[in-house]
């Protein structure tokens, strides 16, 4: 099941990369739509459900939030180290292809792990796997669109843009099917959710939103991410 869901993930990436090349005015609501899923997803039904998995205490907190926040500040530490490296290489006005395509790798690296976490998420349960599968199908659009993006800003031709794209589309593929070869327990499972959930936070609030936000700062991006909110609010309690 993670490995056909997976699929879907393949496709969607694939739909934001060929959304990349066509979308003008419009990709402002694609992301703030993308985000508002996104953190429903992660705050609704990721985190408690880890939480529950996860159990213990470690120095009187929980270790899912503990992994939550590590997940959060490891993605952060990726960002920033990416942004320096930019910084490096000059301004804007100078890019250097290998900077997109480094981090067009990372976006690639990141798609194998959200692979990962949809398999491990169908160990748990049908519930956390559909809940984790509706979070890495619509991450994954915005990773097809940002890979797509990405690797051609820096000046890469488009058979290079194109690849990476595909490469970003398999990963999930891959990743999750890696868990049909092991069985976590389901302690571990919850912590390593966790640890997911941070870091989709942290795509979330400090990539999407503010790019969606950037360029057209209207009411109709606002009201996109909170019709996200609320689509998962409503998956969550019909699910009860």
């Amino acid at each position: 099941m993670a490995v056909f869901v997976a699929l879907g993930a393949f496709l969607m990436t694939l739909a934001g990369g060929w959304v990349a090349q066509r979308v003008s005015d419009r990709r402002h609501l694609v992301l703030g739509l993308a985000g508002g899923l996104m953190l429903g997803v992660v705050g609704l039904d990721l985190l408690p459900e880890a939480m529950e998995a996860a159990g213990g205490l470690v120095l009187g907190v929980p270790a899912a939030l503990l992994l939550f926040v590590g997940g959060f500040l490891v993605a952060h530490l990726v960002e920033r180290l990416l942004a320096v490296r930019q910084a490096a290489h000059g301004a804007a006005e100078a890019r250097v292809p290998q900077v997109g395509l480094t981090a067009a790798a990372a976006m690639v690296g990141h798609s194998l792990m959200d692979g990962i976490a949809l398999g491990a998420a169908f160990q748990v349960g049908g519930g956390m796997g559909a809940a984790v599968a509706l979070a890495v199908i619509t991450h994954d659009f915005a990773d097809g669109f940002n890979t797509y993006t990405l690797t051609s800003l820096y000046g890469n031709a488009r058979r290079k843009a194109l690849t990476m794209l595909f490469a970003d589309a398999v990963a999930p593929v891959a990743g999750a099917a890696t868990t049909l070869l092991f069985t976590l327990p389901e302690e571990l499972l919850g912590c390593y959710l966790g640890f997911f959930g941070g870091a989709l936070l942290y795509l979330a609030a400090a990539e999407i939103l503010p790019e969606a936000h950037h360029d057209h700062p209207a009411r109709s991006t606002l009201l996109c991410t909170v019709a996200g909110v609320g689509f998962i609010w409503l998956v969550v309690a019909l699910a009860q």
